[in-house]
C-alpha cells in the first residue's frame, strides 16, 4: 500500500489564511500591523532567495516588511547595532537574522542580541532553554520544527505515547524538534551518524523526523510499516534527466519509503512551505505580545 503523501503546501496554505485573516482584524481594531525586519548579512544566493520569499509572504498577509542588507564584511559590531535599533523600533515585532552568517561573525552573539519578545526564529538561548524545560514556555518556537510537528500532527492529532526518531542533533532542526516531541509526550530518540545499527533504531519509528542533510538515506527497509514519515532534508542532487541538470531531494528514498509508510512529506512541497507559515504566525504573535 503507497502512503499518504502529507501535503505541506494545503497545510501552510491554511495556516497562512488564518494569520492574514487575524492581521487584517487587528489592523481594522486600530492595533499595530505586525512587522518583520529581515537582516542579510552577505551575498548567498540561497540567503536571498530565502529572504525574498519571506518578505512575499509578508506582503501576501498583509504584515509590514523590513529589510535590511550588509555587505559580506560587516563587523560584529555593526550587525549587533542594527539588532539593537531594529529592538527599539515599535514597527517591528520579529527580527529574523537569516543564518548562516559569514564565518568571522560570532553567531551566538547576535542571535542573543535579539529581544526575545521579537525572537520570531525562535533561536534565543532564553527561548531555547524555555522549550527545553518542563514547566516553562518559550516565547516562540523554532519555525522548521514547529511546522514538521504541524504536519506529523495531520496524521497522528495525538503523539502521546508515540515513539518517535529524530534523525540529526542540529541546533536548528534536530534538538528543538526532538524537544517538541518530549513536550508532546512521544518518547523521543534522538540518532546520529555515531549511533549504532542506525536502520534498526529508525524502524523503532512511528514517527521519524529526518534531518540529516544526507540525499536519499533513509532506505525503505529502514521504516516501519505504517510509520508516519516526516522528511526535513533539502538536498540538490545532479540528475541529466531533468531540464536543470539537477533536482532537489530529501533525506529520505521518498520512491522506496512511500512504499511502506502510512504518510510520508514529500520534497520540495512539504515542510518547506511550512517554514514560511510558521514565521508568518511568529511574527504576528510577535505583535500580539506587543500589545500586553
Amino acid at each position: 500500500m503507497t502512503a499518504q503523501i502529507i501535503d505541506g503546501k494545503a497545510v501552510a496554505a491554511n495556516v497562512r489564511a488564518e494569520v492574514g485573516k487575524a492581521v487584517a482584524e487587528r489592523v481594522a481594531a486600530g492595533k499595530s500591523r505586525p512587522g518583520l525586519a529581515t537582516v542579510l548579512v552577505g551575498d548567498d544566493p540561497a540567503s536571498h532567495v530565502y529572504v525574498s520569499s519571506k518578505r512575499k509572504a509578508c506582503a501576501e498577509l498583509g504584515i509590514e516588511s523590513f529589510g535590511f542588507e550588509l555587505p559580506a564584511d560587516a563587523t560584529q559590531d555593526k550587525v549587533e547595532g542594527l539588532v539593537s535599533e531594529l529592538n527599539a523600533d515599535p514597527r517591528v515585532h520579529g527580527i529574523l537574522v537569516q543564518l548562516p552568517l559569514p564565518s568571522h561573525l560570532d553567531e551566538e552573539k547576535v542571535l542573543r542580541a535579539i529581544s526575545i519578545e521579537k525572537d520570531v526564529d525562535g533561536f534565543h538561548p532564553i527561548n531555547i532553554g524555555r522549550l527545553a524545560q518542563k514547566g516553562r514556555d518559550p516565547l516562540f518556537v523554532p519555525c522548521t520544527p514547529a511546522g514538521s510537528l504541524v504536519l506529523a500532527q495531520t496524521v497522528i492529532p495525538k503523539l502521546e505515547g508515540c515513539n518517535a526518531v529524530v534523525l540529526g542533533r542540529s541546533n536548528i532542526v534536530g534538538m528543538p524538534v526532538a524537544l517538541l516531541l518530549v513536550r508532546a509526550n512521544a518518547t523521543v530518540t534522538i540518532c546520529h551518524s555515531r549511533t549504532k545499527d542506525l536502520p534498526s533504531v529508525v524502524r523503532q519509528a512511528d514517527v521519524l523526523i529526518a534531518a540529516v542533510g544526507r540525499p536519499n538515506m533513509v532506505k525503505g527497509s529502514w521504516v516501519k510499516p505504517g510509520a508516519v514519515v516526516i522528511d526535513v532534508g533539502i538536498n540538490r542532487i545532479e540528475d541529466p534527466t531533468h531540464p536543470k541538470g539537477s533536482r532537489l531531494v530529501g533525506d529520505v528514498d521518498f520512491e522506496e519509503v512511500k512504499e511502506v509508510a502510512g504518510a510520508i512529506t514529500p520534497v520540495p512541497g512539504g515542510v518547506g512551505p511550512m517554514t514560511i507559515a510558521m514565521l508568518m504566525q511568529n511574527t504576528l504573535r510577535g505583535a500580539e505580545l506587543s500589545d500586553k
